[in-house]
């Protein structure tokens, strides 16, 4: 193992509420999944947050959505094809010029909370977004779970797929995530995650609900900013990666 980078959703905010710590949580990622207006964020979040990711050379991602700002983007919408593809190069494009200001640009993609869910098994919306990309800039790579649609076909639209892996998430014998719905889906206890992360960058493999090893072989672990505690066990689960022999680093 030489090198692994972390990522987190950041810029979740939208006027004067806010989510996540992101000018700590800069501090321990490597790469920034940046909320782009449409399940969070507005202009001066996109602009601040992007802007303290360049002065830190966090790589900036955009994090892109169901347009669904009510449910935080945990909601399945069934939107046309068309229309997701329109509704995500917006959501790049609009972020790229944020980036773009602060001295950066936007290194990859990242689908959020029920379109990342979506597109592990819908053909259909897993090819919007891979088309929306391709348009957008087809040597973005984009983040998504190993086994994936979606991953699936962006590899053979010729985009560099990205395997990725969640810190305190609990996960299937099929290697997708428990739904949130579902108790236990999001783990709390800061030593476990500490552990997991470890275990999937060192060994490759994740342990799920029922005890089965699950091979997820990572290039990106994802800390989750709007877990209690969140700072700490970032901070906790970088240090414990880089005695393991990890180098934390962007993998865009």
């Amino acid at each position: 193992m030489t090198g692994v980078d972390l990522n987190a959703d950041l810029g979740e905010g939208f006027g004067v509420w806010r989510l996540t710590e992101d000018d700590a949580l800069l501090e321990i990622v490597s790469s920034a999944n940046v909320a782009c207006g449409f399940h969070a964020g507005d202009p001066s979040v996109l602009r601040r947050v992007t802007a303290a990711a360049a002065e830190r050379g966090v790589a900036v991602g955009a994090q892109v959505a169901y347009r669904d700002l009510a449910g935080f983007g945990r909601r399945f919408l069934d939107v046309t094809p068309a229309e997701l593809t329109d509704d995500v190069l917006y959501q790049i494009g609009a972020l790229d010029a944020f980036a773009r200001v602060a001295g950066t640009r936007v290194a990859y993609v990242k689908p959020h909370g029920a379109l990342y869910n979506a597109i592990v098994h819908h053909a259909e919306q897993a090819a919007a977004v891979v088309e929306a990309v391709r348009l957008f800039d087809p040597s973005l790579p984009v983040l998504g779970l190993p086994g994936s649609e979606f991953l699936r076909q962006a590899e053979a639209a010729g985009l560099r797929p990205v395997r990725e892996a969640f810190a305190d998430r609990a996960y299937t014998p099929a290697g997708t995530l428990v739904s949130r719905r579902e108790p236990g889906a999001v783990i709390h206890d800061p030593d476990e995650v500490v552990r997991r992360c470890v275990r999937m960058a060192t060994k490759g493999v994740i342990i799920a609900v029922d005890g089965s090893e699950v091979k997820v072989q990572p290039e990106s672990i994802c800390l989750h900013g709007d877990t209690p505690g969140a700072v700490e066990i970032g901070r906790r689960v970088r240090a414990a990666l880089t005695q393991a022999g990890a180098t934390i680093r962007p993998f865009a």
